[in-house]
């Protein structure tokens, strides 16, 4: 180990992970709009799981409704969702990066953070891109930090291919003039909520006082925000085995649920799923969160602690009926979905935790 080694935090992130492997087995694909989602069909009901760039040129994002992404680009090739052969490739991917000698954190299909002591992390990051294209033909950035949340944040800077260091002596400089909504983990909603607080940037997130922070979104959740605004977070890369915090299903109906009777019956088929899902795992449930998406497209999620942990079926599909109860009868339906978190097996009891980010 040389003199000028230290420890750093890298973030590799696969570029348009699944439009790519598409791409690599139908190469006539390359260069023109692909857009995955749903069963591939855009007639149908269904949202974009990714773009390929040249699609995103027009807007198309994942999220979108398939019917969407159609008008906007009516020569793009819509393809359906092939989870088999992402999560293959995915694998291929993360053991070529257990293979450069760092600490591998795998956060996803498409992303995982290295942790490794070096004098030279960008020698490093170019070495896990070379790996990764040679093994599997995809390319990725990297974003280089003194923590994961720089690191994470630096991926954004050095895509498409690319990579970026982002640390403490140059955030305040990068990130600071930027909208608050460019920080990891703060979304639309919440970069309202700070907006209203009169924080609009990060530069004025850091500035915040903590106890306003806290009194708008409770001392955890302030704390972390006050934290983020600044760039601090864990430096800690963990090898560990991912484990589920939870299960879900969701489904986006062809045609509208227009009665209570087939809403119920549809989340009591939703919540026996996912309690199979949590039966496979021995663990318990200890928290049931309903989403529904009313006609034209207004999503709402709604969600309740259990009184106790529970692994009984009843009991988590009784608690989405209860949810679905809450749901407002005169309104149709286009899709449902529903989670039950469980209980972490270092958990002797759950702790109340901030309902997680991302899909439902």
């Amino acid at each position: 180990m040389s003199d000028g080694a230290r420890p750093w935090v890298l973030h590799v992130d696969l570029d348009q992970f699944i439009a790519a492997v598409e791409v690599l087995r139908r190469p006539e694909l390359a260069g023109r709009p692909v857009v995955v989602g749903g069963r591939g069909d855009p007639t149908e009901r269904a949202v974009v799981s990714t773009a390929s760039y040249e699609a995103r040129q027009y807007g198309v994002g994942s999220g979108m409704p398939l019917r969407t992404a159609a008008r906007r680009v009516p020569d793009a090739v819509f393809l359906p969702v092939d989870a088999p052969t992402y999560e293959a490739a995915s694998e291929r991917v993360m053991g070529t990066l257990r293979g450069l000698g760092a600490v591998v954190e795998v956060l996803g299909w498409d992303e995982a953070f290295l942790g490794a002591v070096t004098d030279d992390p960008e020698a490093l990051a170019r070495r896990a891109q070379q790996a990764v294209l040679a093994a599997t033909g995809l390319h990725c950035s990297v974003g280089i930090g003194d923590n994961k949340v720089r690191a994470k944040i630096a991926t954004g800077f050095g895509k498409p291919r690319g990579i970026f260091r982002l640390t403490a002596d140059n955030w305040p400089a990068v990130m600071g003039p930027r909208p608050t909504r460019d920080l990891w983990g703060v979304g639309a909603r919440v970069a309202r909520r700070l907006s209203a607080l009169g924080v609009e940037t990060v530069d004025q997130l850091a500035a915040a006082p903590v106890e306003t922070l806290v009194a708008e979104f409770g001392p955890r959740m302030g704390l972390w925000y006050a934290e983020l605004g600044r760039g601090l977070g864990s430096a800690v890369v963990d090898d560990s085995p991912w484990v589920a915090r939870g299960h879900s299903r969701e489904t986006t109906y062809q045609r509208n649920l227009t009665t209570p009777d087939e809403v119920e019956a549809a989340v009591r088929e939703l919540a026996a799923q996912v309690w199979e899902d949590t039966a496979r795992e021995g663990r318990p449930v200890f928290r049931v969160t309903l989403k529904v998406r009313y006609a034209p497209f207004i999503t709402k999620v709604t969600g309740r602690k259990l009184p106790a942990p529970t692994s009984a079926r009843d009991d988590v599909v009784d608690a989405a009926v209860a949810l679905a109860g809450r749901l407002d009868p005169g309104r149709e339906v286009r899709l449902l979905g529903v989670r039950a978190e469980m209980v972490m097996p270092e958990e002797g009891d759950p702790v109340e935790r901030t309902p997680v980010r991302g899909r439902l």
